[in-house]
């Protein structure tokens, strides 16, 4: 996931995009899941849905709302678990809290590539550069954004959309702003996250925290969490069609697949809830394991991710995949979104951390 042009070149072809005024909306998928993401906020701020902090004595609930998203839906999941993750920064970090009608976005992603920077100016912070894969870039009325600056790393927020009266952020309303680049988001898997580049000129920015305080806070590790409770509900979602067929065939090899389907569901489903429990136990991290157990679980839901999407497979063959929709997205978004895990990459840092004690745990 690399960018495939040349930073200079990108930057020249982003800013040629912006220029032309090519800003197209997102796909159909991503309006659908969209739409299904402001209603689920809406809901979560009347208190129809139940979604605590994580730390706070509950965040098993929590887990299971994610879940219970992304069973229905992994694309709605991937940005209600931004918001929720946004509202949980900024609780964490002593901001100003979400005010109704708002929808946040988390915009952490830092692949290959200049990136964004932020420069200090006589009237605040602006940002400028390139942020790739900006979930919910044409939904969100806000975002949490990683960027560099001249003292290291650090976190604003930004208002993704000029005029709203509901917000303190400063507006880039006077300028070019931050506008999704058209193209940039042609993925089948993961289609209706609506994740394109985004493009930022000269935008108002708030600081939230100091230099990396955004990865030094004990709830990074903790949201690592909340983000592998998503990829287990899709994998629940994607286990059921074999249980469906399970359950009026009488066939020896469709109930194995069966069993060990649940066997790997069950095992990731406790150690979530003992990760939950943990976590209330010791929301500051003082024992200093937040990052050892997020990686431990993030892998472990990994694997379970990666066996069901085998075994459904190998159970049900093509059929499912090719003549029942709800199938087939939520089986090709999981294999898109499980790829938050970052592999031997994240393995790397558990076996340092288990071994030496050393790695720097960085999952998101």
């Amino acid at each position: 996931m690399h960018d495939p042009l040349p930073a200079s070149t990108a930057h020249r072809a982003v800013g040629e995009e912006v220029a032309a005024g090519r800003t197209a909306g997102p796909s159909p998928e991503g309006s659908r899941a969209g739409a299904g993401f402001v209603r689920y906020v809406d809901a979560v701020a009347v208190g129809a849905h139940d979604c605590p902090l994580p730390g706070g004595g509950r965040t098993r609930a929590r887990f299971d709302a994610l879940s219970a998203v992304a069973r229905d839906d992994l694309a709605v999941a991937r940005l209600v678990e931004g918001h929720l993750d946004a509202v949980a920064i900024l609780a964490e970090l002593g901001q100003e809290s979400v005010g109704r009608g708002q929808y946040w976005a988390v915009w952490a992603a830092e692949p290959p590539g200049s990136g964004l920077t932020a420069t200090r100016t006589g009237d605040g912070w602006v940002l400028d550069g390139v942020k790739q894969y900006c979930s919910g870039a044409h939904s969100c009325t806000h975002a949490l954004v990683t960027a560099r600056a001249d003292d290291g790393r650090r976190l604003f927020a930004v208002r993704t959309r000029p005029g709203d009266a509901a917000s303190a952020l400063p507006s880039s309303s006077d300028g070019p702003g931050c506008r999704p680049v058209p193209g940039t988001w042609p993925a089948v898997g993961m289609a209706g996250s609506d994740s394109p580049d985004v493009h930022f000129s000269r935008v108002p920015a708030a600081p939230v925290g100091e230099v990396e305080a955004y990865l030094r806070r004990p709830g990074f590790h903790h949201g690592g969490v909340g983000v592998a409770a998503c990829w287990l509900g899709g994998a629940e979602a994607v286990a059921q069609v074999l249980f469906e067929r399970a359950a009026h065939r009488d066939d020896a090899f469709t109930d194995a697949h069966a069993g060990a389907v649940d066997l790997r569901l069950y095992a990731a489903r406790t150690v979530l809830g003992q990760a939950a429990e943990e976590i209330d136990a010791d929301p500051l991290d003082r024992g200093g394991t937040a990052a050892l157990r997020a990686l431990r679980v993030r892998a472990l839901v990994a694997d379970t991710c990666t066996e069901v999407l085998d075994r459904v497979g190998r159970a049900t063959g093509a059929g499912p995949l090719c003549h029942d929709g709800r199938h087939a997205r939520a089986a090709v978004d999981l294999a898109v979104y499980v790829r938050q895990h970052h592999a031997e990459r994240d393995l790397t840092a558990l076996g340092k951390r288990v071994t030496r004690g050393d790695g720097d745990g960085a999952h998101r």
